[in-house]
């Protein structure tokens, strides 16, 4: 079973100037994993409509199961991500009902009924021509999603409360129909004493011992008795629970054998 392939782009000046940390890629980045995607890129761009546009082409020239954009949603001047999109694609850019629908009952639940849907509201609800409307449980802005070619195109806000619900209740779902049963898990050591060139190719042996498990070392600094500080991170996947765990203890215990009198060796944390 393939696992879907999943590209990012984040779209603020304020992310480009240091004001922001991308704190969002990094979220998606997690769950992503988690249920079983890969992650092949993060983008960032300015607010600029030619910028936005390309790196929207250049992703979809790479053809990914899923393109996700960050930010630009909102009703101010700098919120240019939809328009961007319609750029990229070709595509005019129209009033969606049900959109609009949404932002009405957003704005009369937050203001009452004397509320009115001015020009700049009104914009958040122009989407990509064949673009429909998902639903923000916290905030205001609804989210697009369209088809283009085999990729799903789901433009997130950037607001990180509302860019998660949208995507746990919806975004969800989608990838975990394109998956289907798949489970992974992972484990984490931390090693004191040994430099990364000495554990490679134990690492090595590990890996080809134990195919489906990847293993990646991280450095994590010295310790102030000079140990060399490494964090060994185990990763597996797989349709069956029960194998797929019992595989992650085999790596990880006979990791721990090669190292025995080479490293001290405490566990991290298990997932």
């Amino acid at each position: 079973m393939r696992q879907p392939i999943f590209e990012i782009v984040a779209i603020g000046n304020e992310l480009l100037i240091g004001k922001t940390l991308d704190t969002n890629s990094h979220w998606l980045a997690i769950q992503i994993s988690k249920l079983g995607g890969v992650l092949g890129r993060i983008t960032t761009v300015r607010d600029r409509h030619d910028e936005i546009a390309n790196a929207i082409r250049n992703a979809l020239s790479r053809h990914p199961d899923f393109l996700l954009t960050l930010g630009g949603l909102g009703p101010t001047h700098d919120d240019i991500t939809l328009s961007s999109i319609s750029k990229s694609l070709k595509r005019r850019l129209v009033l969606n009902r049900d959109a609009l629908a949404f932002l009405r009952m957003r704005y009369l639940a937050r203001f009452g009924p004397s509320v009115k849907l001015t020009p700049p509201r009104v914009k958040m609800a122009r989407f990509p021509e064949g673009a429909v409307s998902l639903p923000n449980p916290v905030g205001t802005a609804p989210a697009p999603r369209l088809t283009v070619r085999g990729t799903t195109i789901v433009a997130l806000p950037g607001v990180p409360k509302e860019m998660r619900a949208i995507f746990r209740r919806s975004v969800v779902p989608m990838i975990e129909k394109f998956g289907g049963t798949q489970h992974f898990y992972d484990r984490s050591l931390i090693l004191l004493g040994i430099p990364e060139s000495s554990l490679s190719p134990i690492i090595d042996q590990v890996m080809r011992k134990h195919k489906r498990v990847y293993i990646k070392s991280h450095a994590r600094g010295i310790e102030k008795s000079g140990a060399a500080r490494i964090e060994l991170h185990f990763r597996t996947g797989g349709t069956s629970p029960k194998q797929q765990k019992a595989q992650l203890g085999h790596a990880v215990a006979m990791i721990k054998r090669k190292l025995r009198g080479k490293a001290t060796v405490r566990d991290l944390h298990g997932g």
